[in-house]
């Protein structure tokens, strides 16, 4: 009895000490834990986001594995908050994801004076058209590299691919790199260039541009897209090695590049295979922005983040009609999810905010990237 009365003592001091944020009635004991599983999240914690900033269920449902994802990487400092600081910590969040997303939407990804960069699988099928179709049709240049059976050797078609970064990087031309094929957390392993060789590039080509100060990396005029097969984690670790390298080189970040996965974390990616191989998030590129009439004056990361993220949000999944309305989505096979994500480069003083955000020390590090749906 003793035992029990100073247990139910300590849950009440913890919930006076933090009544001054929210109004509180008790929270479900099974929503104080931090979930386990990007469905327990969705049934447990989402709800208690939604009823402090009130979001349309579309808008939501593209920021919601953001969400999720945020929580896990910050898992040690966020699992050491009551549930009521947590909350209000992945609300605060669900803001700043609409600050960027309102004001990195307008970056143009295909448009005139844009230059784009292909690197496609050996694979048949998947032919430059599939890039420079939709660049024509917007007054992009490009620039493709594919090995064939009588051309250069994969290797060769590696090394021409990464000079071509390298020389964008240097440029400063806004640039939008494509990458179409098979890949792996750790390399685009249709040419097997490891994420590391990719950020060698990248700071080579930034270094050697005279448009900032010595010294410095510049990426923010890069769009990388890699549809391939654990695409997230292939750009979180290419971004992670961008930034140690320029610690360990004594080299200013100034920016890192725009990101576009076309698969979430640990998901392979689909195509549709037979007399053409076109991996499923750029065909539906092709379709919205190309095929469809009419077009738009030029493609922009908004475009990404709702429109095609959107329509992606039909794999695997079957709309629920009720009415003349469609009111939610069941799961039909989700091996077939992927659910894109963009990355957008973080500037210090959005680092500030973030620690502000989950109560910091100043110097905590963070990465720089930051995954905005």
């Amino acid at each position: 009895m003793f035992r029990t009365f100073i247990i139910l003592t300590a849950c009440v001091v913890v919930n006076i000490a933090w009544g001054n944020l929210h109004a509180a009635e008790p929270l479900p004991l099974t929503a104080q834990l931090l979930p386990d599983s990007f469905d327990t999240f969705v049934s447990k914690l989402s709800p208690l986001i939604v009823a402090q900033r009130a979001m349309n269920p579309k808008h939501y449902r593209q920021i919601e594995p953001s969400l999720y994802y945020f929580l896990k990487l910050h898992e040690a400092k966020l699992k050491t908050l009551p549930l009521d600081r947590r909350i209000d910590a992945l609300v605060k969040i669900a803001e700043f994801i609409d600050c960027k997303r309102e004001s990195v939407g307008h970056e143009v990804v295909i448009g005139a004076g844009h230059a784009l960069i292909g690197l496609l699988d050996p694979a048949r099928g998947l032919e430059p058209k599939e890039i420079t179709t939709i660049a024509a049709g917007y007054g992009a240049t490009t620039d493709i590299f594919k090995q064939d059976q009588k051309g250069q050797s994969i290797r060769q078609v590696a090394h021409a691919f990464l000079a071509a970064v390298a020389d964008a990087a240097a440029s400063g031309d806004p640039t939008t790199i494509v990458v179409l094929g098979h890949g792996a957390p750790e390399e685009i392993q249709s040419y097997s260039i490891p994420f590391g060789t990719l950020a060698d590039a990248l700071i080579a080509g930034a270094v050697r541009s005279d448009r900032i100060e010595p010294k410095a990396v510049d990426l923010c005029s890069i769009v990388l897209i890699c549809d391939d097969c654990y695409s997230a984690d292939f750009l979180i670790n290419l971004a992670g090695a961008i930034e140690v390298r320029c610690r360990q080189r004594e080299l200013r970040l100034i920016s890192l590049p725009f990101l576009i996965a076309g698969t979430n974390r640990d998901r392979v990616g689909h195509a549709d295979v037979g007399e053409k191989f076109v991996p499923h998030f750029w065909r539906e590129v092709i379709e919205l922005f190309y095929v469809r009439q009419p077009r738009p004056k030029q493609v922009t990361l908004r475009d990404f983040f709702e429109n095609v993220d959107n329509r992606m949000y039909s794999y695997g999944r079957a709309p629920i009609v009720e009415g003349s309305g469609v009111v939610g989505y069941r799961v039909v096979d989700a091996e077939l999810f992927q659910d894109p994500v963009i990355f957008v480069p973080l500037s210090e003083e959005d680092l500030v905010t973030i620690r502000m955000i989950l109560d910091l020390n100043e110097n905590e590090p963070l990465l720089r990237l930051f995954d905005i749906g």
